[in-house]
């Protein structure tokens, strides 16, 4: 269950007024409130804060293979003379990012959905843009202007999964919304954007990678958006955000236009053998993790479940559930409630009372004990006043849960309507929390990426022996909506662990 991260600016950097610093690919001097000695500190400061969160994915071979392409560009970039860090996240989330001072991340989700050293290749380049043209000291100062002491853009869409929309109702809760809150402040301008896109196209042709690469990747996340709209269409639900790399890189005709232009500019090469380096990447790929890993939990369909804490919870038809380090949120399809189930520390008390008032205060309001599947569980409905005095409403189930922990399950909603409107989902969804069952087990095993070669009978073959469907196959190939590749073509397939 994902934390969120809220990067703070250092006390020095907000009472700066700003010193002129000269823009590395530009030329151009600007003044800044971030100049390399602090860009590297802050970059270094929150480069331990996105390892301590997401954790790099434990595949030596992995990350030595994507550090040797990163450090390549690196190396061809206006910013040579940086130590760079490039560093896959272990994380489901198709997703990149840069902070400040050369730290640069792909998750392994991102991973799953290139096809090629080229491609990802060129999402490394954007990210290196984004370091070398200073964007992220551009925005530190943008919103040391606005008022706002924050870096949380350093982790882009990253918190934006945490149900956007949805209010907290307590202290308990309350840094979640930041997190949200300041992931939205922190985007890139579309001239950044744009700026990152031509740096990346210009470091793929310097590194001898044909630079229209950057087309296809901005073409592979569209597919993604493209294929979660239909899952969605398909279940009579609307399409839901984009909640990937693609969400925070606008993609539009324009842009793409743009990109096109600017790769067309220089000289294409081809430094893979001829297949843009896609023997070597499919290698480095064997036996990736895909989708969601076991230390917290997995989701499959409507069934989550969290074999280390022994617990498995079902969103019901239409709600979507959103998994995180620290949280499970259940989240309407409408979005505007959510489930949110959350860990008790476990020095909040001994009983459920004792929790109940050091982590909410209640001052009035109706408690009522029972059991959820053999599990005991206190609800408490009523208002709770908060450190800063004022009171607020709050709708609060405690359960205790095997391994002799409990867990909070919290109704969250944009409005006190919308709260009576889903509340009939959300008790739902609570009166499903139950310990895992041999079955669940059996469901609970994790998939990982594995190469094949492409049968007669195409995807639809596949898929028989695969643990993903057809359209999904398609898409981590990037052949979704198109026909598929000849037989004996080397594709991803995916499979239990």
């Amino acid at each position: 269950m994902r934390k969120v991260l809220v990067l703070c600016l250092s006390a020095v950097l907000l009472a700066a007024c700003g010193t002129p610093v000269v823009n590395p690919v530009t030329g151009r001097t600007e003044r800044t409130v971030m100049d390399e000695r602090a860009e590297l500190a802050e970059g270094r400061k929150a480069h331990e804060g996105v390892l301590k969160e997401y954790g790099a994915y434990a595949h030596p071979a992995l990350q030595a293979y994507v550090n040797e392409v990163g450090q390549r560009l690196a190396a061809q970039s206006h910013r040579a003379g940086l130590s760079w860090t490039f560093t896959v996240l272990d994380s489901p989330e198709i997703n990149a990012f840069a902070l400040p001072g050369g730290y640069v991340y792909i998750t392994r989700g991102i991973l799953a959905h290139m096809d090629n050293e080229a491609e990802m290749a060129g999402v490394l380049g954007h990210e290196i843009g984004h370091v070398t043209a200073r964007h992220g000291a551009q925005r530190a100062t943008r919103q040391q202007h606005a008022g706002l002491g924050v870096l949380a853009a350093t982790l882009l869409a990253a918190v934006l999964e945490n149900a956007a929309g949805v209010q907290g109702s307590t202290e308990f809760i309350g840094q979640a919304a930041q997190g949200v809150a300041a992931g939205y402040v922190a985007g890139y301008s579309r001239e950044q954007e744009l700026e990152a896109d031509a740096l990346g196209a210009e470091y793929l042709a310097r590194t001898r990678y044909d630079p229209r690469r950057m087309i296809d990747v901005i073409r592979v996340l569209q597919r993604q958006e493209t294929f979660q709209a239909d899952e969605a269409r398909a279940a009579g639900l609307p399409a839901p955000s984009a909640s990937h790399w693609l969400s925070t890189h606008p993609g539009n005709d324009q842009r793409l236009r743009a990109i096109e232009q600017k790769a067309l500019a220089y000289e294409s090469s081809d430094r893979g053998g001829g297949d843009e380096g896609r023997r070597r990447f499919l290698k480095a790929l064997e036996g990736l993790r895909y989708g969601d890993g076991p230390e917290q939990g997995l989701v499959r369909g409507q069934d989550f479940y969290h074999v280390p804490l022994g617990f498995a919870l079902t969103a019901p038809p239409g709600w979507r559930l959103v998994n995180g380090s620290d949280a499970l949120n259940i989240v309407s399809p409408q979005g505007d409630a959510a489930l949110r189930l959350v860990g008790v520390p476990r020095d909040a008390g001994t009983t459920h009372d004792e929790m109940l008032r050091k982590l909410f205060n209640p001052q009035n309001g109706k408690t009522t004990r029972g059991q959820i599947n053999g599990l005991a569980a206190t609800h408490f409905s009523g208002t709770a006043r908060l450190p800063n005095g004022q009171s607020q409403g709050v709708d609060v189930t405690l359960v205790s849960g095997p391994k002799n922990a409990t867990y909070a399950l919290l109704y969250l909603a944009a409005s006190a309507d919308a709260l009576q409107r889903q509340a009939a989902g959300m008790m739902a969804a609570e009166k499903s929390f139950r310990a895992l069952s041999a079955a669940d087990r059996q469901q609970a095993r994790p998939w990982q990426i594995r190469t094949v070669a492409l049968p007669a009978g195409g995807f639809a073959e596949l898929a028989r022996r695969a643990a993903v469907s057809r359209e999904r196959l398609q898409l981590i190939n990037g052949t979704y909506g198109q026909a598929d590749p000849p037989a004996g073509r080397l594709v991803k397939t995916v499979v239990v662990e």
